[in-house]
């Protein structure tokens, strides 16, 4: 069995080892998340420390390990970091989005969630869509492909053709006047519009939508994430007291 694989994968975030060693947390294309040690990534002298910020896709040839891998070589393919780095907005959103990849991603290997988290931070990047937009779009996706796809149009619990005027989290998501527990929320009819759209990948919509739509959108996707993944996602924290 080899003792070496190689992927690409996306730098999630990295944190001090040591003197001069850093453990580098990566969601890969085909391994799942993996973190490793870049020995000597602190020192002047290192060849490769540039090329593991966050945001940055690299091509890594790793080292399996006792307890954690060893990165052996890397190269970057893409630095996003850069680009998102300049822009405090899309910093945020950009860790609100591999903080969620990884948590949805730590016990199985998925190709889908790492293209998906790939596309959004090309999106982010080069500015293609509004970050706010990105962010909700890669959430909702994000959810459904791990199981959590929720419903904004027709009633979650019995089905009855929307629109459902009501959403509740632990049902499931939108859910009509027959079916409403207490506390249902009651967003706008553009707000759960925005949703489908942002599921769906409709950007042509999506663009039309209106701020106060997009505001209520965010926080019914933030109150899903967290509710279903039942772990606080800090990254919205700072999002929240860091934008206006």
């Amino acid at each position: 069995m080899s003792k070496t694989y190689r992927d690409e994968g996306i730098v999630l975030r990295t944190h001090k080892l040591g003197e001069a060693d850093r453990i580098i947390t990566l969601l890969t294309h085909h391994h799942g998340v993996k973190r490793v040690v870049a020995k000597g990534v602190r020192r002047t002298t290192s060849k490769f420390g540039s090329r593991l910020e966050p945001f940055t896709v690299v091509d890594a040839q790793i080292h399996i390990g006792r307890s954690l891998d060893v990165l052996n070589q890397v190269e970057s393919i893409r630095q996003y970091g850069l680009q998102i780095a300049q822009d405090y907005d899309k910093y945020m959103r950009a860790s609100v989005l591999v903080e969620t990849a990884e948590r949805l991603s730590e016990d199985d290997a998925s190709p889908q969630m790492y293209l998906l988290l790939l596309g959004a931070l090309h999106a982010l990047a080069t500015g293609r869509y509004p970050a706010d937009l990105v962010m909700n779009s890669f959430l909702l996706r994000a959810m459904a492909l791990s199981g959590w796809a929720p419903s904004f149009w027709d009633c979650a619990l019995c089905g009855a053709n929307g629109p459902s005027q009501y959403f509740h989290l632990q049902s499931g998501g939108a859910v009509c006047l027959e079916c409403r527990p207490p506390g249902s929320a009651a967003p706008s009819a553009e707000a759960m519009r925005l949703l489908g759209e942002l599921l769906s990948g409709d950007w042509e919509a999506a663009l039309t939508s209106e701020d106060f739509a997009r505001r209520e959108a965010g926080s019914l996707v933030a109150a899903w994430v967290q509710w279903n993944v039942e772990r606080r996602i800090v990254s919205f924290t700072s999002l929240k007291s860091g934008i206006g």
